[in-house]
């Protein structure tokens, strides 16, 4: 079955267009937003130099790699829209498969609107810098939680929050395009900061490994007393930065037809492998362009830095650095979009989610539904998601776990299903996905943990459950027996 421009459809209406490299740049994408830029120097403080925090992002990949490999060989086996739904569902149950997207999309939908702040943010604090732009902080709006909201950096950030819900309304395939856009940019950043480091830098800079700091902008200090405490305490913030490559499975159900699944099931583990090296390029980089030391003391460092040696490759980076949170929210609003879809399908939410536009092949109502929620971020100004930020990391994290649990339980449950790719190492492979989450929900619940939730954010993830439940009872009233009418409906 096709639609009128001859692109393959299933027979849920959803086009079956996106390749492999579409799919590693949605991963991708939604990976590396803006942190490399607006927080290195955070992560050199914390970690006490550049050392640590390149060892600590490079541990965090290599955590994080077999849960990639657990969602390859889940999504290979079972290509829907939403498939951590399915998946959990069809092992553990209709309740906890239910909690495990919902924590998903809590971990997925606030990013939108966050990353439509983070412009404006940009468009406020460094382009209103130049005094030919001087204008854009001209008219103030408001101020909210003590963040100052303007017009125009507010406008254009809804300018661009409009091309991403227009392009997402136009389906995945025009979604895709913008990531792939992005991924060559943000590459273009990563070479032009590797470029200036070797062209005015020094590796003596990013020396000695350890040492800690107490002059950083904004009061920042090295809490850490050692070079492993300073691994530790970067480390445990990196699942944030890598959350999205749980963003690639989502969409799996619009694979174009002839994609080889069994190499699908390594593209979320290479995104996760190639952000992680894009990681350490760019914080080496940076921390050897001048004295690391010195570098910190700017409030944001990296464009500090370039700013002083050039202001070509200041505007440049500022540019790249403005376009970057376009990749998460163009990748977190399909994925969000898709796990609502999957909930209309299993009618965990009302059934309409599950409608899909015939001409588009994209959810309808749940893509209003986000394009909503998208659209008032540039009104909410900088603070008033900085409690999600945990919150989204515990929902991901959540929904990874339970991956690796489903994936070990189907292999007992379900031997005879077809798997076009399978886990490296096998069950030992997939026991270290689940132990790898494990250890990052208790560094997380924790109360001792550095990295634990506080009552705000606390009261924020038990309101999110709450409400899932209650929309679970008010609206999924089905018998279990059509627990797998979705499944159906994808694979054809």
């Amino acid at each position: 079955m096709s639609d009128k421009a001859g692109q393959p459809v299933a027979s849920g209406g959803m086009k079956k267009e996106l390749t492999l490299f579409n799919f590693f740049t949605i991963g991708f994408g939604a990976i590396i937003g803006t942190g490399w830029v607006l927080l290195v120097g955070d992560w050199m403080v914390l970690g006490g130099g550049p050392v640590p925090a390149m060892i600590a992002f490079a541990l965090g990949a290599v955590f994080l790699v077999p849960i990639g490999m657990c969602f390859g060989e889940l999504t290979a086996a079972i290509p829907i829209s939403g498939g951590i739904i399915e998946y959990v569902d069809r092992t553990f149950g209709r309740k906890l498969g239910f909690l495990t997207g919902w924590m998903l999309l809590l971990g997925n939908a606030p990013l939108c609107p966050w990353e439509a702040i983070a412009i404006s943010t940009l468009l406020t604090d460094r382009f209103a810098e130049f005094p030919t732009l001087a204008w854009l902080r001209s008219v103030r709006l408001y101020t909210i939680l003590g963040a100052d909201v303007y017009l125009w950096p507010t406008v254009i950030a809804l300018c661009f929050a409009v091309l991403v819900i227009y392009l997402n309304f136009k389906g995945a395939g025009a979604a895709a395009k913008l990531s792939s856009f992005l991924t060559k940019a943000l590459l273009a950043g990563m070479v032009l900061a590797m470029a200036i480091s070797i062209a005015t830098g020094s590796p003596s800079n990013a020396l000695p490994v350890f040492s800690q700091v107490s002059e950083a902008a904004g009061g920042r200090s090295t809490g850490a007393t050692s070079l492993l405490g300073g691994v530790v305490a970067v480390l445990v913030m990196t699942p944030f930065f890598y959350a999205g490559f749980d963003t690639i499975p989502q969409q799996a159900e619009e694979a174009s037809a002839n994609l080889d699944w069994k190499k699908f099931g390594l593209v979320p583990a290479i995104a996760l492998l190639a952000s992680g090296v894009f990681y350490l390029v760019c914080i080496y980089s940076f921390g050897s362009i001048i004295d690391w030391h010195e570098f910190v003391r700017a409030s944001v460092p990296a464009l500090a830095v370039l700013e002083r040696i050039n202001l070509f490759f200041y505007v440049a980076m500022l540019v790249i650095a403005t376009l970057g949170p376009l990749g998460p929210m163009n990748s977190f609003f399909g994925a969000s979009t898709r796990l609502m879809l999957a909930m209309g399908r299993k009618e965990m939410l009302p059934a309409s989610f599950a409608q899909i536009d015939p001409a588009s092949g994209a959810p309808k109502k749940a893509n209003v539904v986000l394009a909503v929620l998208t659209l008032v971020g540039p009104f909410l100004g900088r603070n008033m998601l900085v409690p999600l930020t945990n919150v989204a990391s515990l929902g991901f994290i959540f929904a990874c776990t339970m991956a690796g649990f489903a994936c070990l339980r189907l292999r007992r449950t379900e031997p005879e299903l077809k798997r076009p790719y399978k886990v490296n190492g096998g069950r030992f492979g997939i026991c270290c996905a689940i132990v790898a989450g494990l250890l990052i929900i208790a560094l997380m619940v924790v109360p001792a943990s550095p990295a634990a939730l506080n009552g705000v954010e606390w009261a924020i993830t038990i309101a999110w459950v709450v409400l899932g439940f209650a929309l679970l009872l008010a609206f999924g009233r089905r018998g279990e027996g059509r627990a797998s009418a979705g499944v159906a409906q994808g694979r054809q």
